[in-house]
């Protein structure tokens, strides 16, 4: 049943009275294409709905545009529809805010920003139906905004929706960003691989039936057997690791088996192998050992009818599920598994990468089951409730604690602008450096010359860096004090492939050997992105600098090492 017609089946039902209020809200508001503005909310919950997600989610994605776009207060939704809607619409609200102009090195601190903002993975979920539909009707914008918009798909977006495990929505949104962003490469793929793509598709089709009674007549009843072809976006990224060479492709267009049971999935591979011989090394068997975000299925490539390779993916009807619709898949088991005790929320340790804790948590959820209750808890994104990711003017993302300041992040961008700290401005007001911040804030901060660190600061900051340089100036003991006793100078050129916490590596790997930094530069690369760092230092002798460069060589993302004596 379509979220129109539950709307009007129950009027006064949470979904149909949010379907009646969003209408009325976006009523006389256009889209640039020129349609009613309520078919985009309406569609984005058309897909939550599809994805079997609760009525609250469907009825937060038909609001997710009623705070930003109408001037409806949100205090309102929460009279109208309870806290948990408000919750979810606001959660979708502040996701907006958030802009991405491109930069490989602040990508992966933005996915963790979107999950940390989110509190809740259903807000996650509005937030990618949202973008789908957004991406499907990206063609009524401006050129400048539509690559702009598919960019963000392509590096915020469509990775995110793999890390969940759902790899169909993942690899729609690649798709859709393809052309805006590889016009060219989409209008030669376009061409050079229509007619193999329709040869491949029409021979498979053919094939289906033969498939289908080979393995009835071993007892295998296959659930479903479809012919997929690859996505243009993946394709072409094959290509390029292929010499650009279509006949190296096996995949191009794939006969997916969907059978009871994990037994069923080796039977069958094992019929398939009997009646057609293997191409060497290209069996794959993600099901004893899945892929890191989750992806269960067997892979094979066979020699076929007229010695055409066909590939086969093998895999149960909750693989397939996972495959398409990863988290959002869950809500489908909720029938078939009552009665099935499920597992606490997450508690995983905080120091463990979070795409590993993403898998752990979704691995714990895909053995499990329970009420729809005790599964809603779980989406909540608690392994980031110890984590916020702050924003430097210019984009970039911070990682620090809850609980962190101006002055915690002052020394996580570098120790000289934490020495110097003299102001701070969040959000562009300026604002007290024991101020608390939260995610997504856009913190500037201000420093004077000369300026040394209080000794009140170490009173309320929140990370062990921070106050450890702090008591080192004040004792004497840090870079200012070494600088003065030191009479030899040198600079010290870095290339670097930069990531977060670069720079505090670096900075602590120099001070650890008793050197003090007198200046920090970065030298931008032809591309925009930061590739050298300079850093003029004080050192008491030359094989204190030979020492320092194997050890900073040591550290990751950097490149290389070079210094001369000043």
């Amino acid at each position: 049943m379509t979220v129109k017609e539950r709307a009007k089946k129950e009027p006064q039902g949470l979904v149909g009275r949010a379907f009646a209020f969003a209408r009325e809200a976006h009523k006389g508001q256009e889209r640039r294409s020129g349609e009613p503005y309520f078919n985009h909310p309406l569609a984005a919950a058309e897909t939550l709905n599809d994805w079997h997600l609760d009525d609250a989610t469907v009825a937060a994605a038909l609001l997710h545009d009623t705070v930003e776009d109408t001037g409806v207060p949100l205090e309102k939704i929460e009279k109208e529809f309870g806290a948990e809607v408000a919750f979810l619409v606001d959660g979708v609200t502040k996701l907006g805010r958030i802009k991405y102009r491109g930069a490989e090195d602040k990508a992966e601190n933005l996915r963790k920003m979107v999950l940390a903002i989110s509190e809740d993975l259903r807000v996650v979920l509005i937030k990618l139906s949202d973008r789908l539909h957004n991406m499907q009707t990206l063609d009524a914008l401006p050129a400048a905004k539509q690559k702009r918009v598919a960019l963000e798909t392509d590096e915020i977006y469509a990775p995110l929706a793999y890390r969940l495990g759902m790899h169909d929505l993942s690899g729609e949104l690649q798709d859709l960003a393809f052309p805006y962003l590889h016009p060219e490469e989409y209008r030669w793929l376009l061409g050079a691989a229509k007619e193999q793509y329709e040869a491949r598709r029409e021979y498979l089709e053919k094939m289906k039936p033969r498939v289908k009674k080979l393995l009835e007549e071993r007892g295998i009843a296959p659930l479903a057997i479809e012919v997929r072809a690859k996505r243009y976006a993946s394709l072409y990224k094959k290509l390029l690791k292929r010499d650009m060479d279509l006949g190296r492709i096996y995949d191009l267009v794939a006969m997916r088996i969907i059978v009871r049971d994990v037994a069923e999935c080796y039977a069958a591979l094992g019929v398939i192998h009997e009646e057609w011989p293997p191409v060497p090394r290209r069996i794959k068997d993600y099901i004893a050992m899945p892929k890191p975000n989750g992806y269960r299925s067997l892979h094979t490539t066979v020699i076929g009818p007229d010695a055409m390779t066909i590939e086969f993916q093998i895999r149960t009807k909750a693989m397939h599920d996972e495959d398409e619709h990863g988290i959002a898949a869950h809500w489908l088991y909720e029938e078939r598994r009552k009665g099935v005790r499920a597992p606490s929320g997450p508690r995983l340790a905080k120091e463990l990468e979070w795409v590993q804790q993403l898998k752990r948590w979704q691995e714990r959820f895909t053995d499990g089951g329970g009420s729809p209750e005790e599964f809603l808890e779980s989406m909540k994104v608690d392994f980031f409730k110890d984590r916020i990711f702050a924003v430097t003017p210019h984009g970039d993302v911070v990682d620090l604690p809850v609980g962190s300041t101006p002055i915690d992040f002052a020394y996580h961008v570098h120790s000289a602008i934490g020495d110097s700290a003299s102001g701070a401005k969040v959000n562009g007001a300026i604002t007290p450096l024991d101020r608390r911040l939260k995610s997504g804030d856009v913190v500037e901060i201000i420093t004077q010359k000369g300026k040394k660190p209080s000794e009140d600061w170490l009173r309320f900051v929140a990370t062990s860096l921070a106050r450890d340089h702090i008591r080192s100036v004040l004792r004497g003991k840090g870079a200012f004090s070494r600088v003065a006793k030191m009479p030899t100078h040198a600079e010290i050129t870095i290339g670097v492939d930069p990531h977060l916490g670069l720079i505090e590596n670096i900075s602590g790997t120099i001070a650890r050997q008793g050197i003090g930094i007198a200046s920090f530069h970065t030298d931008a690369g032809g591309d925009g992105h930061f590739r050298f760092y300079r850093i003029e230092v004080s050192v008491a002798a030359r094989s204190k600098l030979d020492k320092l460069s194997l050890r900073l060589r040591k550290i990751k993302g950097v490149k290389s090492v070079k210094y001369r004596l000043a």
